[in-house]
C-alpha cells in the first residue's frame, strides 16, 4: 500500500504542478529572437561564465548566488512564463537545438569534467562519499548517471551536437574553460562582442575580479541556502572547488583516463586537449598548460 500511496501522491503533485503553470521550462522553453544561450555539458564552467557576464553587464550591482537566477537565468530554474519576464541570456545544458539564435558554447577537458561532476553528484547525494571514481567515470562515459543528466547526452554527444551544427556560423562562439582560466579578459571580450557591448580593459578587469573563485567561494558559504542548485544539497561539500585545469591528474586512475580518452580522444585532440596515455606522453609527471594562442603544451609538474 505504501508504494501505491506514494505513486498516487506523486501523480497528484505532477498534475497540480502542470495545472498551476509550475512546470520547469527546460527544452520546452519558448525561444525568442533575441535570446543568447550559454550552452555546455554540466560542470564545464557555466556558472563562472554566468558570473562573468552578469558582472560585465552590471558591475555596479554584482552577481551573487542569491541573484544569479534573476540576472543570467537557467532554463531549469523557472517555468516558461516566469522566464519571459527575465533577462534573456540563458543557461542551458541541452544538446543542439536549432531554435537557439545565438550560442556561447563552453568546452572543458572531459577528464576534469568527470572529476568535478563526481564531486557534484556526491554533494547532491546521488552517490555516497566512498563511491568508486572508476565506476562513476564508466557511467559518465556511457551517459548512465541519472535520468535528468543522461538526456543531455554524453560529453562527446553534447559537444559535437553543437560544434558540428554551428561552428563557423554567425551567432556561435566556442570558449574553452582552460583559455578563460589563462586569459579571462581576452575570452570575455569575445562574449562582449556577441552582446554588442563596447567595453574598456578596466571594465573587463573589474568583471573578472568580481567573478574570482575566492569571491565565489565566499558568496557560496553565505548564500548556498538561497540558490536552487545548492540549497537542498550537502552543505559540507562545496560547489566551487579548485577552479583550475589539470586536476584530473591527481584524481583519476589510469583506467579512468584510458576510458575517457578511448571514448573521445579524437574530439579532445581536435580542441587541443593532449592525450596522456601514449608512449610519447606518459601520464605520470606531466601537467598540461596553455599558450597564448590557446594551444596545449605539456610540462613537468613542479
Amino acid at each position: 500500500m505504501g508504494g501505491l500511496s506514494r505513486r498516487i501522491r506523486d501523480y497528484l503533485k505532477a498534475v497540480s504542478t502542470i495545472a498551476l503553470g509550475r512546470t520547469i521550462a527546460g527544452r520546452k522553453l519558448s525561444v525568442l529572437p533575441g535570446d543568447i544561450f550559454l550552452a555546455s555539458y554540466p560542470k564545464s564552467g557555466n556558472t563562472w561564465i554566468r558570473f562573468l557576464i552578469g558582472n560585465l553587464i552590471s558591475p555596479e550591482d554584482p552577481v551573487t548566488f542569491a541573484n544569479v537566477e534573476q540576472r543570467v537565468p537557467s532554463i531549469y530554474a523557472f517555468p516558461d512564463r516566469v522566464l519571459r519576464t527575465l533577462p534573456r541570456i540563458l543557461k542551458s545544458h541541452e544538446c543542439f537545438d536549432p531554435r537557439y539564435p545565438k550560442v556561447i558554447y563552453i568546452l572543458r577537458d572531459p577528464r576534469d569534467v568527470a572529476v568535478s561532476f563526481y564531486h557534484y553528484n556526491v554533494k547532491v547525494r546521488r552517490i555516497p562519499d566512498d563511491y568508486p571514481m572508476d565506476k562513476f567515470v564508466a557511467r559518465f562515459v556511457d551517459a548512465t548517471i541519472a535520468r535528468d543528466v543522461d538526456r543531455f547526452g554524453s560529453w562527446g554527444d553534447n559537444v559535437l551536437s553543437w560544434v558540428r551544427m554551428r561552428q563557423g556560423k554567425p551567432g556561435f562562439i566556442l570558449l574553452r574553460y582552460e583559455d578563460i582560466l589563462q586569459n579571462p579578459e581576452r575570452e570575455l571580450s569575445k562574449v562582449a562582442s556577441m552582446l554588442q557591448m563596447e567595453v574598456t580593459p578596466e571594465r573587463l578587469s573589474q568583471a573578472v575580479k568580481l567573478s574570482s573563485a575566492d569571491r565565489m567561494r565566499t558568496l557560496e558559504k553565505q548564500q548556498s541556502q538561497q540558490w536552487t542548485l545548492t540549497k537542498d544539497s550537502r552543505q559540507d561539500k562545496p560547489f566551487i572547488r579548485e577552479a583550475r585545469s589539470g586536476g584530473w591528474r591527481k584524481s583519476l586512475s589510469e583506467t579512468s583516463v584510458r576510458r575517457i580518452e578511448e571514448a573521445w580522444g579524437a574530439t579532445m585532440q581536435d580542441f587541443g586537449y593532449e592525450l596522456s596515455l601514449s608512449p610519447e606522453n606518459p601520464l605520470e609527471g606531466h601537467l598540461q598548460t596553455w599558450g597564448e594562442d590557446g594551444t596545449a603544451h605539456s610540462g613537468a609538474v613542479r
